[in-house]
């Protein structure tokens, strides 16, 4: 709903419940029941905790990973998941080739007769899509340098938000693999001279 209920709503709906008439035989049962969810949202907890301290030690031992979790938007997971997906970013010889694996590369869907728009391709691994993709709103939302590339992209270029973002994942992509490839640190005036 676009407006809001309001405080003196709010009011008037707790004062009708202490006097609605409603069933108060099962109050022991639903008090036991929600215990059981809070316990299943602390293991839930627990166990995400634990994934991320697992994830944190095996990308230590990844050289270049510490680099690129030092950017502004890239987190343990979806770093691990890309490097989980794609394996060493170093052995790609452009991020182009990442995004072939990923199924992110444009194809035209034509046939003999007629011929069709470009779109993504989607033949390649839809874990590293979904990674590649959470990868770059992430960086969209924190980065200022990627921010300000999306609005460019939707502004001036006057792209759809959609097709800008699919765009800064090709860029994100390259910026991963050339990063891998050179072992150095990550410099925005440097991967995004155009920001600057």
């Amino acid at each position: 709903m676009k407006r809001h209920a309001g405080v003196l709503r709010a009011e008037q709906l707790i004062a009708l419940a202490k006097r609605s008439v409603g069933a108060t035989q099962a109050l022991h049962a639903y008090k036991l029941h929600l215990g059981q969810l809070l316990e299943e949202y602390d293991l839930a907890q627990r166990q995400l905790e634990q994934i991320e301290h697992e994830l944190h030690h095996i990308l230590e031992r990844i050289p270049y990973a510490q680099k690129m979790l030092a950017i502004r938007g890239v987190n343990v997971t979806s770093l691990a998941g890309v490097l989980g997906e794609a394996g060493d970013l170093s052995g790609y010889a452009h991020g182009n080739a990442l995004l072939r694996h990923a199924g992110l590369n444009l194809a035209e869907a034509s046939s003999g007769k007629w011929r069709g728009k470009m779109v993504l391709s989607k033949r390649g691994r839809p874990r590293l899509r979904r990674f590649l993709y959470l990868m770059t709103m992430c960086m969209v939302m924190t980065n200022p340098d990627i921010k300000a590339l999306h609005h460019h992209n939707v502004d001036v270029k006057k792209l759809k938000k959609m097709k800008s973002i699919m765009k800064l994942c090709g860029k994100v992509a390259r910026m991963l693999v050339g990063l891998a490839k050179s072992n150095e640190d990550y410099i925005s005036a440097k991967v995004f001279p155009q920001a600057a």
